[in-house]
């Protein structure tokens, strides 16, 4: 897919003020570690995160999406009311129905003639969005319009924790460990048809590429061992994830520099989802890309879901990472299995 006329305008965000570390983690789990002879350290040793940030009990996804929304609005020139689609893609949505868009669209008090709705596709959700409003804009259909999301980690953890202790077991610890890298926070983004006078980033194109045949091997829902109490329950297969994961990159990246005419020599600069270490190395040797070429957030932030990819592009243009006429990637990937890559000139 190829794009002529979608500009990256700008893109806000929201971080919780409690910071969890993995050695506060770690402290929840001692009688596990303590019956599986584990030594500290070894969620920071396996995963390369330190710390991540959790939302306060309570809060609203809508609420904190709206927040971020209205930070990239504040950077522009676009007027609200040229606002024509706020598209929500969260994993984290505040109800079944209606779509969180509808909460955060009132929060903004958007046109009433916008689009407003939910994306849900994974970590994937916001790389959908921005597809979502940029096919719209392409076709002229809208001048400009939002992508939100927020992600909130704290409860899905605390109930982990909970089953790893009551499981005892190396095996489920080894299922629950991922869970352990999620972060929260919240991102909005806003792109335009490039006619308010500044002129960001411009979107060149992209491919988009599916193995749902790995369905299987990431799960977030109910607990489908226990139906008549359904509570939350996240299971991942790490080493089928990083395995099938990256072949799938591989394919996506083939298939994207195909596509846009471009080398991994001459992509200057990789922005991708942020889960750990160990598998930001996957995407870059998948990729053929050098780690130089690489801004990685997870960290100190951890695996914030749909929100990670964007809000380490704006951590990474901030600290001057990203820089004007330069090749940028975005590549996102989701349980399901689904994977895309963008191409920007910033």
């Amino acid at each position: 897919m190829k794009f002529s006329r979608v500009f990256l305008e700008a893109i806000g965000y929201e971080l919780p003020q409690n910071v969890i570390t993995s050695t506060w983690i770690e402290e929840q789990l001692a009688p596990l570690y303590r019956r599986l002879y584990l030594q500290p350290g070894q969620l920071e040793a396996l995963t390369g995160i330190r710390e991540r940030r959790w939302w306060n009990p309570g809060h609203i996804n809508a609420v904190e999406a709206a927040k971020a929304a209205k930070k990239a609005m504040a950077e522009t020139d676009v007027p609200i009311e040229d606002i024509g689609a706020v598209v929500y893609c969260g994993v984290c949505r505040d109800n079944y129905e209606p779509a969180t868009a509808c909460h955060v669209g009132a929060e903004l008090k958007v046109p009433a003639d916008s689009f407003i709705q939910d994306i849900s596709n994974a970590c994937l959700g916001v790389m959908n969005g921005i597809i979502d409003v940029a096919n719209r804009i392409e076709l002229g259909q809208i001048k400009a319009g939002l992508v939100v999301a927020c992600e909130t980690a704290r409860e899905i953890t605390q109930v982990m924790i909970q089953r790893m202790l009551e499981e005892g077991s190396m095996e489920f610890f080894k299922q629950a460990l991922a869970t352990m890298t999620g972060g929260s926070g919240a991102v909005g983004v806003v792109l335009s048809d490039g006619s308010y006078g500044y002129q960001g980033p411009k979107l060149m194109g992209g491919v988009t590429m599916s193995a749902p045949e790995h369905h299987r091997m990431c799960r977030w829902g109910a607990d489908q061992r226990i139906p008549a109490r359904a509570p939350q329950m996240m299971e991942t297969n790490a080493i089928g994830m990083l395995r099938h994961g990256g072949d799938l990159i591989r394919k996506v990246g083939a298939a994207f520099f195909k596509e846009m005419g471009w080398t991994p020599e001459q992509l200057d600069r990789i922005i991708s989802h942020q889960v750990a270490s160990a598998n930001r190395d996957a995407i870059l040797n998948n990729l053929g890309l050098g780690i130089e070429k690489d801004f990685s957030t997870f960290t100190f932030l951890g695996n914030m879901g749909t929100v990670s990819l964007p809000v380490t592009a704006a951590i990474a243009q901030e600290r001057g990472f990203l820089e004007k006429k330069q090749k940028v990637g975005f590549i996102g990937i989701g349980s399901g299995l689904n994977s895309m890559m963008l191409g920007w000139e910033w």
